[in-house]
């Protein structure tokens, strides 16, 4: 795993996706932070965090279209299925390295509060919770990502398909809202809160670490790796 890993977060630096992702994310984030805490002096980054959720729609999408996809395309994928090593540890590492190209503007972004405490008091616990659940949102995004990249040869497919997902989570909370009151009970209401993803990520707005949406995350991110690997099992032995 630890070479597919290193290949992979090699790839993303010695092409231009990694670069567009991190420049994407740090102008996005950046402008939003100027306005609301340098502009505007508010001393948290909740509403930073919960305006630019948004970015997740281009992001997410550019950063794992091609991890798959790009794969099958040019018939590379055959290698990796023939290799001596297991598919889960393939997937696995293609997801960690995936996953710390989104750690490094989350890092830098961990350095805002520091800068805000120069200038007045902060609460360095709400700040950072929500920067705790603003990453847990973006993981749980690239398994998506992942998954969907698995089910495709073409990357503009996998692109479109991600940005829909994702998306389709993004306006979940306002569709539930057109719900009837005598739908709010079930199967329906819960399916479509399960696929809420982003919805999850508002007790974290508020300072609360809310262990049920950190297990909710993580499980999105187990299921999601699961589902990639089963289908790209299901490909080997076909």
């Amino acid at each position: 795993m630890r070479a597919v890993y290193k290949r992979e977060l090699e790839g993303y630096f010695k092409s231009m996706t990694g670069y567009v992702f991190l420049f994407f994310v740090f102008l996005i984030v950046g402008i939003y932070y100027k306005a609301y805490n340098l502009n505007s002096g508010y001393p948290s980054m909740n509403v930073t965090l919960n305006s630019v959720t948004f970015l997740f729609l281009i992001a997410i999408p550019v950063l794992t279209m091609r991890v798959l996809s790009e794969e099958r395309r040019q018939k590379t994928d055959q290698l990796l299925l023939t290799a001596p090593v297991s598919i889960e540890k393939i997937v696995c590492g293609k997801f960690f390295a995936l996953v710390t190209v989104f750690l490094i503007p989350m890092a830098v972004l961990c350095l805002y509060p520091l800068i805000m405490g120069r200038f007045g008091t902060v609460s360095y616990v709400q700040n950072y919770t929500a920067i705790l659940g603003f990453t847990l949102l973006g993981a749980a995004n690239i398994a998506v990502g992942l998954f969907i990249s698995s089910l495709t040869e073409n990357p503009i497919i996998a692109a479109v398909l991600t940005f829909l997902v994702i998306f389709l989570s993004y306006i979940m909370s306002g569709l539930e809202s057109f719900l009837p009151s005598s739908m709010s009970d079930g199967i329906v209401m819960k399916v479509m809160e399960a696929c809420n993803i982003d919805g999850h990520f508002q007790s974290f707005i508020t300072g609360t670490f809310d262990l049920t949406a950190i297990v909710y995350f993580l499980s999105v991110m187990f299921v999601f790796v699961f589902l990639t690997i089963q289908n790209i099992k299901k490909r080997r032995w076909s």
